[in-house]
């Protein structure tokens, strides 16, 4: 991506114009607008990435942060034989009979607990679920959590991701992470742009990711800023485009369009049809269907269940290895669903609908069959929230946002040297449009255009400013004719 949000790439207030052996160029037109539109935006904006970068650096922690904090409910010490899944729900309904069971994931390795997904517990976020953690060699319940979001993120982290997502403001607080998002691959390009362009006079593109070690005051600060930009360039535009999927409104927007394209994501049919009906789908106060409290094979009002351990049997059969997320049927004539969840290298997504009644199969939906945008979809999301590399992607992430805050504060001390005679943050002068050439006007509104239907939080403030950079260059001119006249 680019040196990020603030400060124009350039040296002293001569920079604003354009090389006189290059009146002609393109560049040479656009440069003063995306100069003065890096300098605004990095100012206006930069504070709301700044907490964006700040958050982002406490959740790349908070994974292995979540592991050791919950190491009694997530881990026991390996045994030699598992419990049947069934035995293993039946002890955690019998701890915790409230609420109704949503999901199950049986333990996904030696040593870890099996999780019993339970909605509708008193106390509990209705966005959330509680999760009661089961010894699977023992049947011993080792504690519940709060649980959110598919990865299954517990308390720590999703208060961590919330503060991340919409500083625990709900909806009205994701549009500042939007607004972020939005304008971060703008502000970078815009540098990258100004930087190499301020190092034209060094001939290959190592030399101008190099700070100059021999610079002193602004044009020190310049350096880092622009040296660090670049190398940070495809990180800061990775992060923005893959923000913006799940935002409030390019979020909706970016939908809309996989949906136009026929890109969205599959899922597998749960419905089983009239002959599989299964007996008894309300979870309430007892156990899973097909079980009672001892967790075998239930009396009469489930006696058309297999229940769970035919279930999970079925799904291992199609290839479902651990991790695995059992949902339940949620209504008669629908049957369970069987999801890998694994969201490391290599991703584990294949799922499969299972007749409550017979066992059987009936649909099967493999992520190697998903359109190539559902793909890259998922990769990206798993990516932006270090699960896909483990470790080395969370240190990456890590590293992303320390440097995104690093470029901020150099921009803010940039524009702070930039003042003249004791005045602060000079600006960048208006005029900008005047010297774009007329044949890119019309597709730069064009793109403008775009931007704001997509992006709305980037394209209507964009518009904004673009109509109001002319006006205010008139503001000297006419208060001078003013001040003449008297």
């Amino acid at each position: 991506m680019s040196p990020t949000p603030l400060a124009p790439a350039t040296g002293s207030s001569s920079d604003e114009g354009s090389p006189a052996g290059a009146r002609g160029s393109l560049w040479s037109g656009l440069r003063p607008l995306v100069l003065r539109l890096h300098f605004y935006a990095g100012v206006l904006v930069a504070p709301f990435l700044l907490v964006a970068a700040v958050t982002g650096l406490l959740y790349a922690g908070s994974l292995q942060a979540e592991k050791i904090v919950y190491r009694h409910e997530l881990s026991v010490p390996a045994g030699d034989r598992e419990l049947p899944i069934s035995q293993q729900v039946a002890a955690a309904r019998k701890a915790h009979p409230e609420g109704e069971i949503s999901a199950v994931r049986p333990s996904p390795e030696d040593g870890a607990t099996t999780r019993v997904l339970l909605s509708g517990v008193k106390g509990v976020d209705p966005d959330h679920t509680l999760a009661v953690f089961v010894d699977p060699y023992t049947g011993e319940v080792r504690g519940a959590l709060e649980q959110y979001g598919s990865t299954g993120a517990l308390p720590l982290r999703t208060w961590i991701d919330e503060l991340h997502r919409d500083l625990h403001l709900g909806e009205v607080g994701r549009l500042y992470s939007e607004l972020a998002a939005s304008w971060l691959w703008l502000i970078t390009l815009g540098g990258v742009l100004l930087w190499l362009g301020h190092r034209r006079g060094r001939r290959t593109l190592r030399s101008a990711a190099r700070p100059d070690r021999t610079a002193t005051g602004r044009r020190r600060t310049m350096s880092l800023h622009g040296a660090v930009g670049l190398w940070a360039a495809l990180g800061l535009l990775f992060l923005s485009a893959t923000g913006l999927t799940w935002s409030t409104y390019a979020g909706a927007n970016i939908t809309d369009l996989r949906a136009a394209l026929g890109q969205t994501t599959p899922t597998v049919s749960a419905t089983v049809g009239a002959g599989g009906e299964p007996a008894g789908h309300h979870m309430g106060s007892g156990s899973m269907p097909g079980m009672d409290m001892g967790g075998t094979d239930g009396g009469a009002r489930h006696s058309a269940d297999v229940g769970l351990d035919a279930v999970l049997k079925a799904a291992r059969a199609e290839g479902l290895d651990n991790p695995v997320e059992i949902v339940p049927p949620a209504e008669p004539g629908s049957g369970y669903v069987v999801s890998q969840i694994q969201r490391s290298w290599p991703e584990k997504q294949d799922s499969v609908a299972i007749d409550p009644a017979t066992g059987e199969v009936t649909d099967i939906q493999r992520f190697a069959d998903y359109p190539v945008l559902a793909k890259l979809t998922r990769w990206g999301i798993d990516l932006h929230t270090g699960v896909l590399f483990g470790p080395v992607n969370q240190i990456a992430l890590a590293a992303l946002a320390l440097g995104l805050i690093l470029l901020i504060v150099w921009g803010y001390r940039m524009w702070w040297q930039r003042g003249r005679a004791s005045a602060f943050g000079r600006p960048v002068p208006p005029g900008a449009w005047r010297r774009v050439p007329p044949y890119a006007l019309v597709p730069l509104a064009a793109a403008v255009a775009v931007a704001g239907y997509y992006l709305p939080l980037l394209g209507i403030p964009l518009a904004a400013f673009l109509v109001l950079d002319p006006l205010l260059a008139r503001l000297p001119a006419a208060s001078r004719r003013v001040s003449g006249r008297r």
